[in-house]
């Protein structure tokens, strides 16, 4: 099947940064443990480079990948050096578990313009259970606070679920409570990985390449930030600039093969299942 090629910009819209391999969470549906390259911190020089390359473009950074973003210590000072760009937006993923209110606080202040939550339970006793190492009524606390206190701010703020099975009570739960608090309440797919069991190739094309561009720890840029285990490296911003990889040969002929559906002549992609019910002939 041949599919419509789409029309890159010659700029990504959202740029992921992954400031450190840390996550104080063990949770079994992530990847983030079989995560071993190092340094444990990405220097600063590199995530500088990285901001500085990007400027005046108008882009969406996300500091974090595989990790848990306010698990970086410094996470505070790359949002300022971020935020002197008046184009620039910052939105996180986070657990929640770090949020403090006095942390909250300081975001807010410096500009934050998005902030999800991935919470995935609405009973205590089923989130320990998926949400191994974190304590529920910490998260709880944190996000309602963050919530309440953006409202003034403007930042929107999304909290979410995955859908396991059989929890539509509690999803149901989950939705009512956070509804109150939150500009948006989701309720997310359990998603693979790549390389997570799949055994066949999916001939589709992929949304995730089209305007996202992730870096990381090392400064190496990979084609996605599902790629655990650095199946497809484009780049190095130690060596280039970022937006020489974004407009490179290599992620050009990953894009066509990508657009074409020809999931199977790219290793990583070659395992991966992800958007197999997105219709691609009507986008």
């Amino acid at each position: 099947m041949t599919y419509k090629e789409y029309e890159y910009k010659n700029k990504p819209d959202y740029i992921q940064i992954e400031t450190t391999i840390v996550c104080n969470a063990k949770c079994d549906f992530c990847t983030q443990h079989k995560v071993t390259r190092r340094p444990v911190k990405m220097e600063e020089k590199v995530w500088k480079k990285i901001i500085d390359d990007t400027r005046g473009l108008g882009i969406t950074y996300r500091p974090f990948l595989l990790n848990e973003p306010f698990a970086d210590d410094r996470m505070l000072e790359i949002c300022k050096y971020i935020k002197l760009d008046k184009t620039a937006k910052l939105e996180f993923n986070t657990n929640g578990s770090l949020l403090t209110p006095k942390l909250s606080d300081e975001l807010l202040e410096t500009g934050v313009d998005i902030m999800r939550f991935s919470i995935d339970g609405f009973f205590k006793e089923e989130y320990q259970k998926r949400r191994k190492g974190l304590d529920f009524d910490t998260v709880v606390k944190n996000a309602e606070y963050f919530c309440n206190s953006s409202k003034q701010k403007g930042t929107f703020t999304e909290v979410r679920m995955i859908g396991f099975p059989n929890t539509e009570e509690e999803q149901k739960a989950f939705k009512d409570k956070w509804s109150k608090f939150a500009t948006s309440v989701l309720i997310t797919d359990l998603y693979r990985y790549p390389w997570e069991g799949q055994t066949e190739p999916l001939l589709k094309p992929c949304l995730k390449i089209r305007k996202e561009m992730f870096f990381y720890v090392d400064g190496r840029a990979t084609l996605c930030c599902w790629d655990t285990n650095e199946r497809c490296i484009i780049g190095d911003i130690k060596k280039e600039k970022a937006m020489d990889i974004w407009n490179g040969e290599v992620l050009k002929d990953l894009r066509k093969k990508l657009d074409q559906g020809e999931r199977d002549k790219v290793l990583l992609c070659s395992r991966c299942d992800a958007y197999k019910n997105v219709d691609f002939e009507q986008k």
